[in-house]
């Protein structure tokens, strides 16, 4: 175990602390005004890990493929229990935009899995890189809009129907992105699975 994967690894458990935060903010004597504040945090310290264990990887030269498949399972993990979280409480994500996150990153997490142990090494994707970038954006997007809500200079219903349309445009990258990885991956994915 190295320190990369354990950052890794504490990636994953960051999602139930940020459901946690979120769903009893109130129980634990946290104010809504200071809510936003706090999520933006757990997610920045889940987006810094996620840097943080492949700079250290590859500079103390310890990348291995245990590492190539669990970082973006990680990430998948993370990001899909804080959408999965945002469906609940007063943000009201609708649950079928965020299956679509589930769904895709399931499919290609399968399919890296099933190639890796069979020998075939699947590179990720700049097209990936970006869906990170993107869904990661829409959560810190949402969690700003949460500021202006907290104070009551915006509206619920107003809030809500931004944050939809902020999760909708992540959806049609990411499904874009899964589409991109499947077809430039085609030959790779097929010798393994035909072997």
């Amino acid at each position: 175990m190295s320190i990369a994967l354990y950052l890794t690894l504490g990636r994953i458990l960051l999602g139930p602390i940020f459901l946690f935060i979120y769903l009893y903010h109130n129980q634990m004597g946290i104010a809504l005004q200071l809510l936003p504040f706090i999520l933006i945090g757990t997610m920045a310290i889940a987006e810094l890990s996620d840097v943080f264990d492949g700079l250290i990887a590859r500079r103390r030269n310890q990348v291995t493929e245990l590492g190539k498949i669990l970082d973006p399972m990680a990430d998948s993990i993370f990001r899909l229990s804080v959408f999965l979280t945002l469906t609940q409480g007063f943000v009201q994500l609708p649950l079928w935009l965020v299956l679509f996150f589930f769904y895709r990153d399931s499919i290609i997490s399968t399919l890296r899995t099933i190639c890796a142990l069979r020998g075939v090494s699947l590179a990720a994707r700049l097209s990936g890189k970006v869906k990170a970038v993107v869904q990661a954006s829409a959560t810190f997007l949402i969690l700003t809009l949460m500021i202006p809500y907290a104070f009551g200079f915006l509206e619920l219903e107003f809030f809500q129907t931004i944050s939809r349309y902020i999760v909708l445009a992540a959806v049609a990258y990411s499904l874009f992105s899964g589409i991109e990885y499947l077809l430039a991956n085609h030959s790779y994915i097929k010798k393994a699975l035909t072997n």
